[in-house]
């Protein structure tokens, strides 16, 4: 499925979603196929990259856990604690390193360091702008009604 880049500017490349079975393996961490280079973009910089790299961690995890609650000779209680443990520090761990972990992805793209980054803060930047235009408007609105209420 093709779609246009992100409504940041003009559209650079295609954003090919990879295939499940792809998507797994970049999930674990897997390079994409040169297709799928404006789509890793787009999923370090999108609104939501943040929950997309919590998707992916989680992805990571599902092994080891699944190996944790079949192979541990405890009862599932402790199974369930140690899996759960385990999530918790992974996750911190995770978290900690997100912006790192997003970059080297977009590196594996073929992008160069800090792209991402760089992406999202112009986003944001737009975003800022976009808010404030329309606070001033809103202001300018409610200010001219008054005036008119006033009647100056």
């Amino acid at each position: 499925m093709t779609h246009p880049t992100a409504e940041s500017g003009p559209p650079t490349e295609p954003v090919v979603r990879p295939a499940p079975h792809r998507w797994l393996w970049y999930a674990l961490g897997g390079r994409l196929p040169q297709r799928n280079r404006g789509w890793v973009l787009f999923d370090t910089t999108t609104d939501t990259w943040w929950a997309r790299h919590i998707a992916r961690s989680l992805v990571q995890m599902a092994i080891p856990i699944a190996l944790v609650m079949t192979l541990l000779p405890a009862g599932w209680g402790l199974r369930a604690a140690a899996a759960g443990g385990g999530i918790f520090l992974a996750m911190i761990y995770s978290l900690a390193y997100m912006n790192e972990v997003t970059e080297n992805r977009v590196v594996k793209a073929g992008y160069p360091a800090g792209t991402a980054q760089a992406r999202r803060d112009q986003r944001s930047l737009l975003k800022q702008q976009k808010e404030s235009e329309r606070k001033r408007a809103a202001a300018a609105k409610r200010a001219a009604r008054y005036r008119d209420r006033r009647g100056h």
